[in-house]
Formats: structure tokens, sequence, C-alpha cells
């Protein structure tokens, strides 16, 4: 309830500072948002290309397949990458003005969910130019997104309490997206190409795996996700957060004293 109350007292923040990031990323650049949509779109072709063509990867709509992994996969990475050092980062306010430390990763996150809204945008022109059918199944991707986001809140907030206290801990996190990459099915199908019993531990085991999985056959293949693995990583990503801003709320006063 804490939280709540607090979101609702700094949203103006959270909303004039995403807003202020957003504008700040386009200011002098001559193509302006149009990064936001070109950097994605420019590794489509690039994975297409290489696991498309020269891996023969035979997933059906294999560019639209590519650029849906890419997308939620930057969301997620970037987040968490930007979690571990950002009390740090943003020392000089946050030893000026209290706010709420896990307002930051909201505002982080507020940030990449605009630029991930944008991509799949495009994804849907590039679904009515590769003829992708089109269902009512489609409306699963809400109640996905909403699990993404408290799977990457809630790992956020403990990595954002973690990197006060342990310096080295962004160069772990890098290290562990980059071998968590290749484990979460962005340029393949786990379902198809991974041999069981690992098939079906990464493909629940891991979240973003998952969620994947579940965003392409809600978009794409017109089928519904496993209802029971999203209960249960709904649960565990709403555990996680709870967890995790109660952590920032019992350590917040010590973050300036140690850094």
């Amino acid at each position: 309830m804490r939280a709540l109350l607090d979101i609702k007292k700094y949203w103006n923040y959270i909303y004039y500072s995403a807003k202020s990031r957003l504008k700040a990323e386009v200011t002098n650049s001559y193509l302006s948002w149009v990064w936001w949509v070109l950097e994605p779109f420019c590794f489509m072709l690039i994975y297409t290309a290489i696991f498309g063509y020269i891996f023969e990867s035979g997933e059906q709509y294999f560019p639209v397949y590519i650029f849906i992994g890419n997308t939620i996969w930057g969301f997620f990475s970037k987040t968490i990458s930007a979690s571990v050092t950002m009390i740090r980062d943003n020392e000089v306010i946050i030893a000026k003005v209290y706010i709420p430390k896990y307002i930051l990763l909201i505002v982080e996150m507020l940030v990449n969910g605009f630029k991930m809204l944008i991509s799949f945008g495009l994804t849907g022109v590039m679904m009515v130019f590769f003829r992708v059918p089109i269902s009512i199944k489609i409306l699963w991707v809400v109640p996905v997104m909403l699990v993404l986001f408290l799977v990457t809140f809630g790992l956020g907030a403990l990595l954002m309490h973690g990197g006060v206290y342990i310096s080295d801990l962004a160069y772990v996190m890098n290290i562990c997206l980059n071998m968590m990459m290749y484990f979460t099915g962005i340029f393949f199908s786990i379902e198809n190409r991974v041999p069981e019993p690992f098939c079906t531990i990464l493909g629940i085991g891991n979240p973003i795996a998952f969620l994947l999985t579940s965003t392409r056959k809600a978009i794409m293949y017109m089928s519904s996700p496993d209802l029971g693995v999203l209960a249960v990583w709904f649960v565990i990503a709403l555990l996680l957060s709870v967890f995790g801003i109660k952590t920032i709320y019992k350590n917040e006063n010590n973050y300036v004293k140690i850094m």
C-alpha cells in the first residue's frame, strides 16, 4: 500500500523524468525518434540473414519472429543492465532530494517500454507485409506484458539494492545477460530446436523465454499461452516485486552513506 501511494505521489516526477529522458536522447540526432525503430530493425535484418539464411532456420514468418524476440529482449536487458548501477548513477539526486529509489527503476521501465511500444507498432506493419494472420488470441499479449513488466521490476529492484553494496555486480550481470540471451530463444524456437528435458527446463524455467514464446504464439500463431505457467510466473514476479520494494524501503537510508 505504501508503494502504491508513493507511486501516485511521485507520478508527475516519473512522467516528466521519462519524457525528458526520451527528448534528450533525440535532441541532437538527425533521425530523431526514428533511431528507436531503426536499431531493432537493423538487428532484425542481420539476425535474419545469419540465422534465417546461413543457418537455415525454419520458423514461419522468420523476420517477424526475430523482431518480436529482439524487441522484448531489448526491453528486459536494457532495464536490468541499467538497474544495477542506477542508484550510483543518480547519487547527486538521491543525496539532495528524497524519492523512493525504485521510482528511478519505474522511470527506466517507462523509457524502454515506450521504445518497445513503438517497435511493436512496426511489428504490425511487418505482419501486414508478410501476411501474418491475426485472431482474437492476440489479446493475450496484454497479460503476458503485465507479467514481463512485473518480472523486470522485481529483478531490477533487487539488483538496484545489490548494486549499491557490490560494485562488481554490473560486470557479473553483463556476463549473465549475454549468456541468458542465447538461452531465451530470440533466434530460434526452443520447442523445436532443443531436445527434452532441456526444452521444458528452458521454456518454463526461464521467464523471458516463456514470455517471449507466449507473445509469439498470441501474435503470430493464433494460440493461447500456457495459463498455468503464466499464473505461476505472475505470482513469482509479484513476490519478487514486493520483496524488492521492502528491501529498498528498509535500506535506502544507508545508500548515500555507503556510496
